[in-house]
């Protein structure tokens, strides 16, 4: 047997996944989505006509329909008129945070992929707030200080006050793609990170130190400092995830 037999009798072939037909559908109607010809509030057509259009089956439209519908693409009203149909919906930034967030958790991408996304993200985030840092804006942020503050505030507790610091800040910047993914990205991280301050045998040391750093950055923005408060940002970002051990044995 000569050396191409033997590599031939040694691949391993594996019978090719089809796609089921609605996913077919499916991607058929982001493809109209994304070059445009689609856009919100457009109607689709009628489920009989667009499974005549794609030569598939009712049934197909209708589930890719459901699909999309479930994810707030698409949007269905009844009855008869201009008003009923299936139409592009308008997704509000809170079910793109909401769906960022599940595919994050579910992706199980290294711990340490996230810090660095969250260093992009938030060193954007903190300067946009600081070029207006209007008090308003900063009600929030100031809030979640106050909660980590408190002597007897658990790790719990701790935890929730400092994603709701670094979401607020994101909202505060008023880039809402930024936004969506910030909050989706901390929301996703939030409980490995408490699991790894149960670790942690000096919490109250830690505290300080993330109550330390979270406070400079606060002060950075209202003094309209992008530059520092980012600088400062991405340092308290880095030193969380060296100050906890548990995160870099994160099995991603």
């Amino acid at each position: 047997m000569t050396a191409e037999e033997a590599a031939t009798a040694a691949a391993q072939w594996q019978p090719v996944a089809r796609s089921r037909t609605y996913e077919l559908v499916i991607t058929a109607i982001e493809e109209q989505i994304i070059t445009g010809a689609l856009g919100v509030g457009n109607p689709l057509p009628a489920e009989r006509d667009l499974a005549a259009k794609l030569q598939v089956s009712r049934s197909a439209v209708r589930e890719a329909f459901r699909v999309l519908e479930a994810q707030g693409v698409l949007r269905s009203a009844v009855g008869s008129g201009a008003g009923a149909g299936t139409f592009v919906a308008s997704m509000p930034s809170e079910a793109l945070t909401r769906f960022l967030r599940l595919h994050i958790a579910l992706s199980n991408f290294a711990f340490a992929d996230l810090v660095e996304a969250r260093v992009t993200l938030e060193r954007s985030s903190v300067a946009l707030t600081a070029r207006h840092p209007h008090p308003e804006r900063l009600t929030a942020v100031r809030a979640a200080i106050e909660i980590m503050d408190a002597d007897d505030v658990d790790r719990t507790t701790f935890n929730d006050a400092d994603t709701a610091f670094h979401t607020a800040i994101a909202h505060a910047g008023g880039n809402r793609l930024v936004t969506a993914i910030t909050v989706a990205i901390r929301n996703a991280m939030r409980g490995r990170i408490l699991a790894a301050f149960e670790e942690i045998d000096d919490w109250p040391a830690l505290r300080e130190v993330l109550r330390s750093e979270h406070r400079a950055i606060l002060a950075a923005i209202a003094a309209g400092d992008p530059a520092t408060a980012a600088a400062l940002a991405e340092q308290h970002i880095r030193s969380a995830y060296e100050l906890l051990p548990a995160l870099h044995d994160d099995p991603a």
